[in-house]
């Protein structure tokens, strides 16, 4: 269950297999593309539980989990057009805590269109988002189930509570992690989202921020996308009535409001403070000075931009997440540190025994098993290069200024690697890679495990599968693939690499008996 995701670099040389190569395999069943493409998003995994595939529930079955649909089980209500009740609930098999929204009857009439719909929203998958994990079309139900979402919505933290506020590197947060929902919805085809506000924003067990999987559903087939408040409509849905990328670039402007402000300010009032340099009447009086005026700033600047009359002139989603980057602080605090709420201890689902490897594992192997990159650092030292052998043919004029350049690139990374300085290896083997003119699996697999180092599970699954690419053979490749999805949760892939490598290994030994 080997996985070769992407091709090699344009500009890279064919890799040489070696005699008796296997055909590539296939990549795991349960590894979704952004976790392939490796966004730095994705490295938290979703919650430290994975996300069950997409399904058609029963009416019984929700029934059930909400103890009928039960008044003191609503958990919101919404809309005067189309309205629609979220309900928490709890499935009685697995004991996992969902949210069903229920719609009227009259809302999706057509059952086909609406399970379409709600297939499409939930094929995303991702730890900035409260995921779509099924849905249910029962005579004239219709019913969306996502996760739950324990720890209220940011409209519930900014306006409501009267003896708490949420602090500036939590506000940065918030933005910077809806932005990268939106901006991972984007890329996978679902730019569209409806009604965006600090409703939409949740904060689950951990107290991080996720974006509302209901918002990429109108409340009925024909209804409205956005709320009766003209005040924070995007002006071209009042024009036209229509819903574009461009909208919800506009509807994140008001949520930057709101974090700035700790207030609803409509947007028109908010850019006429804005113009008349008036940030200070602005800021939230509850931050009390307690915020970095060039950081405020900066968010202030792009809540402007994402506010413009004129849809073309709002930035896109690539660039929400470039200006609010380098805005994060205290990354190593926990959300529900800052959030001032206790970590919240879900009950857990029944534990299903860990598959075991069928196969007698080698030194690296065991030290994959257990997880000790400790130890798999220091067997990736002693191996070297020797593996590469093979890997590469150049010719003479290859051997360029830039050629040494790029070794001398790669031996500083040897350097960092050895003294286990994980992030300037990174640095170092990203410059020998990005040249192009020579590929090495034994780097892929050393940047892989400095990832794991800095806990990038996702960058490391990645590299590991371009090591596998180089040389699709190459038990340490399967090795390093096995450690990375472990570290994503996802044990039976990992298993099933760890077997894979030790029939490899086995292979290989048998092929080098003379």
């Amino acid at each position: 269950m080997g996985c070769c995701g992407s091709s090699l670099r344009a500009g890279t040389h064919p890799a040489k297999k070696p005699p008796g190569a296997l055909p590539p395999r296939r990549p795991p069943a349960t590894l979704n593309h952004h976790q392939a493409t490796g966004s730095s998003a994705a490295r938290a995994g979703t919650a430290g539980r994975q996300v069950p595939p997409m399904k058609e529930f029963s009416l019984a079955e929700l029934r059930a989990a909400t103890g009928g649909f039960a008044a003191e089980n609503i958990v919101s209500e919404s809309g005067e057009k189309a309205p629609n009740f979220v309900y928490k609930g709890r499935l009685e098999a697995s004991r996992r805590a969902i949210a069903v929204k229920k719609f009227t009857k009259v809302a999706w009439p057509d059952a086909k269109q609406f399970a379409e719909e709600a297939k499409g929203a939930g094929k995303l998958r991702h730890c900035r988002m409260a995921n779509l994990i099924g849905y249910c079309c029962d005579g004239d139900e219709r019913l969306l189930v996502a996760e739950f979402m324990p720890n209220d919505t940011l409209a519930k933290h900014l306006f409501h509570w009267e003896n708490q506020t949420i602090e500036w590197a939590m506000r940065l947060r918030v933005a910077y992690y809806i932005a990268e929902a939106l901006e991972y919805c984007s890329t996978e085809g679902r730019p569209l989202y409806h009604d965006l506000n600090a409703y939409r924003v949740l904060f689950d067990e951990n107290g991080d921020p996720r974006l509302s999987c209901f918002g990429l559903m109108k409340n009925s087939r024909d209804g409205k996308s956005y709320s009766t408040n003209l005040a924070y409509t995007p002006p071209e849905y009042l024009r036209n009535g229509r819903v574009t990328s461009e909208s919800v670039i506009y509807s994140f402007g008001t949520i930057l409001l709101d974090l700035l402000s700790g207030k609803r300010i409509p947007p028109s009032r908010a850019l006429e403070m804005i113009k008349g340099n008036n940030i200070q009447v602005l800021m939230d009086s509850h931050l009390e000075g307690n915020y970095s005026t060039e950081e405020a700033t900066t968010l202030v600047d792009l809540a402007s931009q994402c506010l413009q009359y004129e849809p073309r002139d709002r930035p896109n989603t690539k660039k929400l997440v470039s200006v609010l980057g380098p805005l994060q602080i205290k990354s190593e605090v926990p959300s529900y540190v800052m959030l001032g709420i206790p970590k919240h201890e879900e009950e857990e689902e029944p534990p299903t025994p860990a598959p075991q490897p069928q196969h007698p594992l080698s030194a690296m192997g065991e030290a994959c098993s257990r997880m000790d990159l400790t130890a798999i650092h220091q067997i990736l030292v002693n191996t070297h290069y020797r593996d590469d052998e093979g890997t590469n043919e150049l010719s003479f004029q290859e051997w360029t200024q830039q050629m040494r350049d790029m070794l001398e690139a790669r031996k500083r990374g040897d350097f960092a690697f050895r003294d286990k300085d994980f992030k300037a290896a990174i640095d170092c083997y990203t410059q020998f890679v990005d040249v192009g003119t020579m590929v090495s699996p034994t780097v892929y697999a050393r940047r892989s495990l400095c990832h794991l180092m800095c806990d990038q599970p996702d960058a490391a699954l990645r590299d590991a599968m371009q090591a596998q690419c180089v040389y699709p053979d190459w038990p340490t490749a399967f090795y390093m693939q096995a450690v990375a999805l472990s570290k994503l949760n996802m044990q039976s892939d990992a298993v099933d690499m760890l077997n894979e490598a030790s029939q490899l290994e086995e292979k290989r030994q048998k092929n080098s008996k003379p």
